[in-house]
């Protein structure tokens, strides 16, 4: 309709750009990445400062602790200045990690080996297991999750509770004895302990992998069963859900295709903290199989005072939660593109 003032058409939104809807969408999401990825640098920065000041904290010297108490204290001086620990703690700080970002961590005060080299060779041995034993723990704690939250009120959920308490109340270690009694005392089926690398034997690394594996999936099974009831039974309570129910659908057929997506965001999380802890048990279940991992160089460079090798390892796990985090992060942008507008604006 032509316009009186102007005689020209009028377009009241012609002169205002509009983004498409994909278009629009990607750019939240790298903005939203960015935010992210942005946290986690400054999370790996604060967390380098406080592993660096704690190992820093420790009692006693490294020079002397090599030496010896009545080493010559001229000597000791010596070494100090060999190792670097005569400097200031920024000077100190900056060198490491300087060379993290390199990639080099440094050499071992004891052995004079490069710690990149330590762990990367052990690094395999902790990564086996928790991989395993989530792997493990999921394949059996969501069908026995989704069983316990559609048949609650039945024989099959209350027995699938039932487990998944007594599974909370065994500790990883204790699991990981009785296995041991049972499967490699008393019928010699499996290794009671050590490693064997996959490359070498594959059928021997995935023997001496069994017990360990399953100890450490016993437990983390036990508590993804309790939060995977928990969040589809909310889901079963949603309008959507009662709907298919009313129409004909079976509970369970109409949990998987209906409320697998809205219960999947409280699952990531739980799967995200459970992955955390999982390094923590790692460490133990390690003890246990005598497993040359990330967790026995850890307790032993402690107890040595081997600080750069300590700095090291605790970093490297201090970044695979961070890292671990991160990426549940992203999972939710993936999962809900709801947040993606709310983590642009974060």
């Amino acid at each position: 309709m032509p316009n009186e003032r102007g005689g020209g058409s009028t377009n009241v939104g012609s002169s205002v750009p509009r983004w498409t809807g994909d278009r629009y969408s990607l750019t939240r999401m790298v903005r939203a990445i960015g935010v992210r990825a942005a946290i986690l640098v400054v999370s790996l920065l604060v967390a380098s400062v406080v592993v660096f000041l704690a190992c820093a904290a420790l009692p006693g010297d490294v020079a002397q602790v090599i030496l010896g108490q009545n080493a010559d204290p001229a000597a000791v001086e010596a070494l100090r200045k060999e190792l670097g620990t005569d400097q200031s703690l920024i000077v100190q700080y900056l060198d490491w990690m300087g060379g993290m970002i390199t990639g080099d961590f440094g050499r071992s005060y004891l052995t004079g080996l490069p710690v990149a080299a330590d762990i990367s060779d052990r690094l395999g041995v902790t990564l086996w297991l928790v991989i395993g034993g989530m792997l493990l723990a999921l394949v059996v704690a969501i069908p026995v999750g989704m069983l316990a939250a559609v048949r609650r009120r039945h024989v099959a959920g209350f027995l699938a509770s039932t487990l998944s308490q007594v599974g909370l109340a065994v500790p990883a270690f204790w699991a990981g004895i009785v296995l041991v009694l049972i499967f490699a005392v008393r019928l010699r089926w499996l290794p009671a302990n050590g490693y064997v690398p996959l490359l070498t034997n594959p059928g021997q690394w995935f023997s001496h992998l069994v017990l360990p594996v399953v100890s450490l999936a016993i437990v983390q099974g036990a508590v993804l069963v309790r939060y995977i009831r928990s969040a589809f039974i909310d889901v079963l309570g949603e309008d959507h859900l009662r709907t298919a129910r009313a129409i004909g659908w079976p509970s369970f057929a109409a949990l998987l295709r209906h409320g697998v997506r809205n219960a999947s965001v409280q699952v990531v999380t739980v799967l995200g903290l459970q992955l955390s802890t999982l390094l923590v048990g790692a460490i133990v279940i390690e003890q246990v199989f005598t497993l040359n991992g990330l967790g026995m160089r850890l307790l032993g460079a402690v107890a040595e005072r081997d600080l750069v090798v300590v700095q090291g390892i605790v970093m490297v796990l201090v970044a695979a939660v961070l890292l671990i985090n991160f990426l549940v992060d992203l999972s939710y942008l993936a999962i809900d593109p709801r947040l993606r507008t709310r983590g642009s604006r974060s």
